[in-house]
């Protein structure tokens, strides 16, 4: 990397306010009040590295709306660049709306019709430092369609070339797709261009989806989305396309890190997990990739990096919402001091 790094981490993708349930545990249908966060992926996880103590950046879209001025001024009061985010005119700011049910129910509904973030243009990745990072994550919500889709392929590549590490987070959100199988097909198309994935067992299924036989939806959607198959071999193929890590993302169980050998062969690496009372699961992989991508821009080893987005993800299911209660620094430390470290 020739130029000078102005960034440990740039995120790419989706943004929205989310509207969190006040009356927890109970049914959608009996909700009185909500609380109002800052969500979608790659800000929650651009908030959740800012607070470990990187300088993290975000390219996102906003509407010329008072939602995409509520993101602002989050994003701007927790310190993270947000010189790069255009406002779409005639397009919204999204929102997403949560119940929390304890412990396995947490219906979610996406209001994405018309957009701003899935309008981001090469023309906007073009106006931002992708080339001058450590490290690029995107989400896989960003392929659902264009002009965001060349976009996020366009984004990757410029970092890529300049010697960022590219992270894909595979963000599978079936209602945002056509059809399940064209999510499995944009995931394929731009594994060469990426160095470490992050994903569940249902998402990494999902990436390689050909047969929607394989999907289950219940009420939820999204978070009970379930995908059939074999995730041993499903990672084999994936990481066969290109990256050189896959990052199982494995609840209470932590993670393991699959590593690509030049010799073909697949090492395997667990980091155990941190078990807590869950109390909303919302946000805990945000969590994770935000204490996984930190581990490795402070040079920590495969099993490490696990241990702190393990940690995190922890701390966040013990809370109400995801970006608003990602935890600093200090607060991880004193969290895995008292469980055995790192």
């Amino acid at each position: 990397m020739t130029e000078k790094i102005l960034y440990d981490s740039l995120h790419m993708g989706r943004s929205s306010i989310d509207l969190y349930s006040d009356d927890v545990g109970a049914p959608f249908v009996e909700i009185t009040r909500f609380a109002a966060y800052v969500g979608g992926s790659p800000l929650n996880i651009s908030v959740g590295g800012r607070r470990l103590g990187m300088n993290t950046a975000v390219l996102t879209a906003l509407g010329a709306d008072p939602v995409g001025d509520f993101i602002l001024h989050f994003l701007e009061r927790e310190g993270v660049e947000t010189g790069f985010i255009p406002r779409k005119p005639g397009r919204r700011t999204s929102a997403v709306v949560l119940g929390i049910e304890p412990p396995d129910k947490f219906p979610l509904v996406y209001y994405r019709d018309n957009c701003a973030d899935i309008a981001l243009t090469i023309d906007d990745v073009l106006a931002t430092p992708v080339t001058r990072c450590k490290v690029f994550q995107f989400a896989g919500t960003n392929l659902s369609m264009e002009p965001s889709r060349s976009a996020t392929f366009f984004a990757a590549e410029q970092a890529r070339a300049a010697g960022a590490e590219v992270v894909f987070d595979i963000d599978f959100r079936p209602d945002q797709w056509h059809d399940p199988r064209a999510f499995g097909v944009m995931a394929r198309a731009i594994m060469p261009l990426v160095d470490i994935v992050l994903g569940t067992d249902d998402e990494i299924n999902a990436a390689m989806l050909r047969d929607p036989a394989q999907i289950t939806l219940t009420h939820s959607q999204v978070s009970d989305t379930k995908v059939a198959g074999d995730v041993d071999a499903a990672i084999a193929r994936l990481l066969a396309l290109g990256p050189h890590a896959l990052v199982q993302k494995r609840g209470v169980d932590g993670a393991r890190t699959h590593v690509k050998h030049e010799d073909g062969g697949i090492q395997q690496i667990d980091s155990p997990g941190y078990p807590v009372e869950v109390y909303n699961i919302l946000g805990a992989g945000d969590a994770f990739a935000a204490g996984f991508i930190c581990g490795r821009v402070r040079g920590m080893d495969w099993r490490q990096a696990g241990r702190l987005g393990a940690a995190c993800g922890a701390i966040v299911v013990t809370k109400h919402g995801c970006a608003n209660f990602m935890p600093t620094w200090d607060e991880v430390m004193e969290f895995v001091e008292a469980r055995d470290g790192l």
